[in-house]
């Protein structure tokens, strides 16, 4: 490290991002942002994907993250490089899933982008666990100045546990994982391709596998043929490019899974902290733990 060089972190393309002092104004995506809050880091602005609204963040992908004083450029892929330079970051924070390649932003403007101000790139696709890019977003806090607390990483450890603890020796409990997509169908998650089902996976818990076809994160099925699975417990996509459940409450499949499943709130797009991680299994647990009495 040089003298004129305090602060440096490698990302997950292998690049070394280098800053005379430790930045303090982080604009980062949505995702990254609420990650980095449960470090301790707040960001400066956040900004969306071309799934997310243009003028207001979506709060199911923000976690614990205040959003007033958090400024909000925009999403998607009509941002511009200047848009993004009105925040005043000195470094900006994105995710990728896979490649290397930027989400949310177009491909131009990231590359024109870090002829201005560093970026940090964290790859937070189907190739790496949730514990491996929750510990890349840990790295990259405490090159920031976080400390992670040590309860976080407990309570973690005891949801784990317990989850682990109720699906041992249980026959038939089954989760379903989907995204609503309008009055006709739904996108059933494949859970080799999400992170957070993985663990929900290796910890024992019964994911419904959907039939093997077209989507390679999704498969698009009819309301009959999702409510014919007869799921337990349903994880329900809340983003906002996701179908509201109220919209739903008057179709009979909808109706008839909600009447006999436990629907927990899923954001496909976790906030990768020990702490939104232990939120999210204790929520699974207790949906499971009612679907069985």
């Amino acid at each position: 490290m040089s003298e004129r060089t305090v602060w440096q972190f490698s990302d997950d393309r292998g690049q070394l991002s280098t800053a005379g002092r430790r930045p303090a104004r982080v604009l980062a995506y949505v995702q990254a942002g609420a990650t980095l809050w449960d470090h301790g880091i707040r960001p400066s602005a956040i900004f969306g994907s071309d799934h997310d609204d243009r003028a207001v963040p979506d709060v199911a992908k923000t976690g614990s993250l205040p959003l007033a004083g958090v400024g909000y450029p925009g999403a998607g892929s009509t941002l511009d490089v200047e848009t993004l330079l009105s925040c005043e970051p000195d470094l900006v924070v994105a995710v990728s899933y896979g490649g290397g390649h930027v989400y949310g932003l177009a491909a131009e403007t990231a590359k024109h982008l870090e002829e201005h101000v560093p970026v940090v790139v964290v790859d937070v696709g189907q190739a790496r666990t949730l514990a491996e890019i929750g510990e890349r977003f840990t790295l990259l806090a405490r090159s920031l100045g976080a400390e992670e607390p040590g309860a976080a990483a407990q309570d973690l450890d005891a949801a784990r546990q317990r989850l682990r603890a109720l699906v041992a020796g249980a026959d038939g409990h089954r989760v379903l994982a989907l995204s609503p997509a309008g009055q006709e169908q739904a996108h059933l998650a494949r859970p080799r391709m999400w992170p957070e089902l993985r663990v929900l996976a290796e910890l024992g818990v019964g994911i419904v596998e959907p039939a093997e076809g077209p989507g390679l994160n999704w498969s698009t099925v009819g309301w009959a043929e999702a409510a014919a699975l007869r799921p337990a417990v349903v994880l329900a996509d809340v983003r906002a490019n996701a179908t509201p459940l109220d919209e739903l409450r008057a179709h009979p499949d909808w109706s008839a899974i909600e009447g006999a499943a436990r629907v927990v709130p899923w954001n496909p797009e976790p906030v990768c902290s020990p702490q939104a991680h232990a939120r999210f299994l204790t929520l699974v647990a207790d949906a499971l733990e009612e679907a069985g009495r």
